[in-house]
C-alpha cells in the first residue's frame, strides 16, 4: 500500500460492538481513497508529511491550521467553526436567528439532539445530533455511553448540558482515555438517575428514561505505558507497528500516539504492509 492525500478525521462505525476505522485521504478538498485501518493492526504503518497543508474549506495552501484544518479566514467565517459548535447553548437558529449561516445552521443545529453521559477518561456529559450516534462516542474514545435527554434543537440540549456541568466534566482527558478504561454499566445507570434528579421538573419532558446503554470495544492490541504525542510539524515521518486505534488516535508499539483529527488538511504519503 502506498497512497497520497490530505488527511481528514477518520471515518468510524460500530460493527458488532467494535469500532471500525477508515483513514480518509482527500485530493485537497475532493474525497479520495480510504484505507481500512483495522486491517493494519499489528502491521507496519508509515505516515510521511509532504510539507504542505491545504485548508479543508477553501483548498488553499496554508502555513498552519486553525480549528480543524482551516485557514484563519475560514475559521473566522465558516459555519463549521461557528461558536455554537463548542457552546451549543448559544445557538439561536430555532428562533430564526443565525450566528453565521442560516442554511447550514438549520441543517445541523435546528435538528433533534441528544444529551448523553459517556465513559471516556472518566464520566462526561455531552451533546450531539441524534444522527451522530454512535459515531460521536467512538470519536471521543468512549467505552460506554447512554442517552439521558432528547431535544428538538441544539440550544435546548446545550442548556441541559450547562445545567449538568456542575456535576460532570464536559471534556475528555485524552491521555487518560488512551488507556484500558473499562465500561461500568451500573455506574452509567446510577448517574443517569442522578442526572434526572439534578435537572428536575423543568427538563423532565425531554428525559429519555429507557434508552439502553451502549458499550464500544476498540481495535487495540496494547495500550501505551507512557503516552508520547507525535506531530507531523516536528516529526515529518511517523513510522512503526500500529497496535491500536481509539478515539481519533493511532497507537504505535513504541508508545507514540498520533491524533489524526488534529492533522486535518495535512498532505501525507501513507504506506504499509497491508
Amino acid at each position: 500500500m502506498d497512497v497520497t492525500g490530505n488527511l481528514r478525521k477518520m471515518r468510524a462505525e460500530l460493527v458488532d460492538g467494535k469500532a471500525h476505522y477508515a483513514l480518509r485521504l482527500f485530493d485537497v478538498i475532493t474525497p479520495g481513497v480510504e484505507v481500512d485501518l483495522n486491517a493494519l493492526i499489528g502491521k507496519s504503518l508509515k505516515l510521511e508529511w509532504l510539507s504542505t497543508i491545504h485548508c479543508v474549506v477553501t483548498g488553499k495552501t496554508i502555513a498552519k491550521t486553525f480549528g480543524e484544518g482551516m485557514s484563519y479566514d475560514a475559521f473566522r467565517s465558516s459555519p463549521m467553526a461557528v461558536e455554537s459548535i463548542v457552546r451549543p447553548e448559544l445557538s439561536r437558529i430555532h428562533e430564526g436567528i443565525a450566528l453565521r449561516d442560516a442554511e447550514w445552521e438549520e441543517a445541523h443545529h435546528n435538528q433533534p439532539h441528544y444529551v448523553y453521559l459517556s465513559q471516556t477518561s472518566g464520566l462526561k456529559v455531552g451533546v450531539t445530533r441524534t444522527v451522530n450516534v454512535p459515531t460521536r462516542w467512538i470519536d471521543q474514545g468512549a467505552v460506554a455511553a447512554v442517552v439521558i435527554a432528547e431535544t428538538p434543537y441544539r440550544q435546548l440540549a446545550g442548556l441541559i448540558e450547562v445545567a449538568l456541568k456542575a456535576h460532570y466534566a464536559d471534556r475528555t482527558q485524552w491521555r487518560a482515555m488512551l488507556s484500558d478504561v473499562r465500561a461500568s454499566l451500573d455506574q452509567l445507570a446510577d448517574e443517569r438517575e442522578a442526572a434526572f434528579s439534578a435537572l428536575g421538573e423543568p427538563y423532565e419532558p425531554f428525559f429519555v428514561e429507557n434508552a439502553p446503554p451502549l458499550t464500544i470495544a476498540y481495535p487495540v492490541k496494547a495500550y501505551p505505558e507512557k503516552v508520547k504525542s507525535v506531530k507531523l510539524d516536528k516529526q515529518p515521518v511517523i513510522e512503526g507497528e500500529l497496535v491500536g486505534i481509539k478515539g481519533q488516535y493511532l497507537l504505535f508499539a513504541d508508545g507514540s500516539v498520533f491524533n489524526v483529527r488534529s492533522h486535518a488538511g495535512y498532505q501525507v504519503r501513507v504506506s504499509g504492509n497491508a
